[in-house]
């Protein structure tokens, strides 16, 4: 049974429409109130497209500037700008001056009260930063660390950025991570979250669809020169969660 009082909380999705799309297309996420959009939304193969999905949530949406929304309002700045892929400056040039305007404009954080959770506070990777990490495992001093400025009347955070879902106590308030839509790390499918009664509080979700038909509509609709390479390694294949704290776990301060 659904509930419309429920936020679902969407990150990462990096242009891949096909996985947006069948999370869209989930029942719970029909039915949510609010649809918390938390960065890196369209640096990928199909940008555009997903830009549309997006907007098509309307009023429902609260979106949220990610480093992926701060990269591409750079690049289609200055198209020598330093980029963190190829893939990014390929998609800052095929948005229009007045959508990334609206991405750079975006807030980087937004509390808003959820049914049973009360004040939750929603960024991109932490509240202090669009980069930082911070891990499943991340030492208490971490948290600590990037929550020193929260509210104390807030005592929820949910982040996104590693592509990794989890949730724990930190600091005496649950931190989650909802994990990527688009290029998830640890085990396949969409990842996303559901959080408020409908979710049972918090419930991380994540949705099988069928990736070898995502790949072939990225190569077949995206001009991206590299298309069917991204396609393969970050849609088909899926990185592990070892691999990916083998990277991220440095950054973390540990």
């Amino acid at each position: 049974m659904t509930d419309t009082a429920a936020v679902a909380v969407l990150s990462d999705i990096h242009g891949v429409a096909p996985a947006l799309e069948a999370v869209l297309a989930e029942p719970d996420v029909r039915a949510a109130r609010t649809v918390v959009l938390t960065g890196d939304l369209l640096s990928g193969p199909l940008p555009r497209e997903t830009l549309a999905l997006l907007r098509g949530l309307g009023d429902r949406a609260v979106w949220l500037r990610g480093n992926g929304e701060r990269e591409l309002a750079a690049c289609h700045e200055n198209r020598d700008a330093p980029a963190p892929d190829t893939v990014t400056p390929w998609a800052a040039r095929q948005l229009t001056a007045a959508d990334v305007a609206e991405l750079a404009a975006l807030p980087t954080a937004v509390t808003l009260d959820v049914p049973g959770l009360g004040p939750v506070l929603f960024c991109h990777a932490t509240p202090r930063d669009d980069v930082e990490v911070v891990l499943a495992d991340s030492r208490a001093e971490r948290f600590a660390e990037v929550l020193a400025g929260v509210p104390e009347a807030v005592r929820t955070v949910v982040c996104g950025h590693t592509h990794m879902p989890f949730v724990r106590i930190a600091q005496g308030r649950l931190v989650v991570n909802p994990g990527s839509v688009g290029m998830p790390y640890g085990r396949d499918g969409a990842h996303w979250a559901l959080l408020g009664p409908g979710g049972g509080a918090v419930a991380l979700r994540r949705t099988p669809y069928d990736r070898a038909a995502a790949c072939a509509r990225i190569v077949a609709e995206s001009g991206f020169p590299e298309a069917a390479a991204w396609a393969e390694e970050y849609v088909r294949h899926t990185c592990t969660a070892e691999e990916a704290l083998a990277v991220f776990g440095p950054l973390d301060g540990r």
